[in-house]
């Protein structure tokens, strides 16, 4: 298991906390792993998602900083959706 992932999926719960996130999603980082959210909190998983949320390690590192919009990074082709897009924007406006 990646230490990467793992501050990943710490730092992510730190942004949940106060968010209300009710759905599932999965974040997909190339040669790295998986993290999935939902209302348990983040943690690296690899389990079905409502959304996949696909990116390589310094688009996903970008935005979990807040230097790239995951929405910007969708327009610009850094960052794929597959599943259901709501849930997708759900979990952007929670992660902003």
């Amino acid at each position: 298991m990646s230490d990467t992932l793992e501050k990943a999926a710490a730092a992510l719960n730190e942004k949940l906390s106060g968010g209300d996130f009710d759905s599932s999603a999965k974040f997909a980082i190339a040669d790295l792993g998986s993290i999935v959210l939902d209302e348990n909190g983040a943690r690296v998983s690899d389990e079905d998602a409502e959304v996949t949320l696909s990116a390589d390690a310094e688009t996903f590192e970008q935005i979990l900083s807040g230097e790239l919009n995951p929405t910007g990074a969708f327009m610009a082709g850094k960052l794929s959706v597959d599943g259901d897009m709501g849930v997708a924007m759900k979990l952007a406006s929670v992660l902003a």
